[in-house]
């Protein structure tokens, strides 16, 4: 048994694909789902969300939202949404870099919470940049072995 999982933002449906399982970034932790999951609705955070379709996994940058589970369908309303394809190592990691800096030196109590949602999204990035590298590692030890 699969889940419809829909991610939708602003301006598209970003995917639209049924998949087996995926892990969620919630404001209070990570959620996974599974087919016949109970029905819920959670505010998403920002962060990396999980996907695993035909048996093989990805991931996506999400930038807060909501996500609804029932009847084995979720959607996920973000603001944004970033695939792994889409985010290059180097400028990741140099965004993170920036975002970091700039979280340690803020003192005003507004720009320590901008700076915090810049640093959490430049993490998201990266982290998917991450995982690209590692899924692309695992790939070319499976080619050279298996």
């Amino acid at each position: 048994m699969r889940i419809q999982m829909r991610i939708l933002t602003p301006d598209c449906i970003f995917r639209n694909e049924a998949v087996e399982e995926l892990i969620m970034p919630t404001s209070t932790g990570q959620i996974g789902v599974l087919p016949d999951h109970a029905p819920i609705i959670t505010a998403l955070d920002i962060g990396i969300l999980t996907v695993r379709a035909r048996s093989k996994w990805t991931s996506l940058a999400v930038i807060g939202g909501f996500a609804l589970v029932q009847e084995n369908q979720v959607t996920i309303l973000v603001n944004a949404a970033v695939s792994r394809s889409c985010v290059e190592l180097k400028e990741a990691e140099s965004d993170l870099d920036r975002a970091t800096r700039r979280l340690n030196q803020v003192t005003c109590e507004k720009a320590k919470v901008e700076a915090t949602f810049s640093f959490k999204r430049a993490l998201a990035r990266y982290q998917v940049a991450k995982t690209k590298r590692l899924f692309q590692f695992f790939f070319l030890l499976k080619t050279m072995f298996f």
